[in-house]
């Protein structure tokens, strides 16, 4: 993602509707997670640095353990969603841009490549990864690093755009590479040795609108909104909690999954 639209996303997630309900979709995840076994050991940084001003990751504080990565931060409006939840959150951004917006913010953030994390082979207990993967060309190669780093029966939370009949200029401006099935996600999150728990559709009331928007769209939907509007689409959202949408077409699919125990 360009850093223009680095900028503009964090400037927008604090109130704009999408990312408001996706950060209430996280917390109601996490609160569903099963807690770790045991504390996972203190991880060193890897040689050369790269991360926060605290030098390690997952340095000992209200998370006791429970060490999180959310991979493509940006703003790090979902991590500080882990930490409100009482994880050991460490941001992940690609680029300097979205290193620097988590910085600002306060936030331990790492600079690297999601397919080569600079962390040990099971090294924690959650991998967050919202609207990562569509952006990688290798999805294969990141999915098996989230694997990798993830302890025994830690969680990984993945969100992604889905039905390439929804691909417009948006995608394009935002660096996507694809759209996903619920078939192809399965594929790359399967082969990566994770197990999916479950896997649900997101955005589904607004698809028509979004569909709609698509074909009209030039670049971009990361737009400021007139406060009414924010208001109604943010009540629209935020009835699919409550209703039997999450088997029908949406915008975005979301799944949970975690790394296999010898118990499975």
């Amino acid at each position: 993602m360009e850093a223009t639209e680095i900028r503009k996303l964090a400037a927008l997630e604090d109130t704009h509707w999408w990312y408001r309900e996706r950060r209430v979709l996280l917390d109601r995840a996490l609160r569903r997670l099963p807690r770790p076994v045991a504390p996972v050991a203190r991880v060193a940084a890897p040689s050369g640095g790269g991360f926060g001003a605290r030098g390690v990751f997952g340095a000992p504080g209200a998370g006791g353990g429970r060490w999180a990565l959310d991979i493509g931060a940006a703003g790090g409006g979902n991590t500080r969603v882990l930490k409100r939840r009482g994880w050991s959150p460490v941001a992940l951004e690609y680029g300097p841009e979205g290193a620097e917006v988590a910085a600002e913010r306060g936030l331990d953030v790492i600079r690297a490549d999601a397919r080569a994390l600079p962390l040990p082979n099971a090294s924690l207990d959650l991998v967050v990864a919202f609207d990562v993967l569509e952006h990688i060309d290798e999805d294969h190669a990141a999915a098996g690093e989230i694997h990798r780093t993830l302890r025994p029966g830690g969680s990984a939370l993945i969100a992604v755009p889905c039905d390439m009949r929804l691909w417009s200029a948006h995608d394009v401006a935002v660096g996507h590479v694809r759209r996903y099935t619920r078939e192809s996600l399965a594929a790359v999150v399967e082969k990566a040795g994770l197990v999916i728990d479950e896997m649900w559709s997101w955005n589904v009331l607004l698809r028509p609108i979004a569909a709609w928007r698509r074909r009209k769209s030039t670049g971009s939907d990361l737009d400021d909104l007139p406060a009414v509007v924010n208001l109604g689409l943010t009540a629209i959202i935020a009835a699919e909690r409550y209703l039997p949408v999450k088997s029908l077409p949406g915008v975005s699919l979301m799944l949970r999954a975690h790394r296999r125990t010898e118990s499975g």
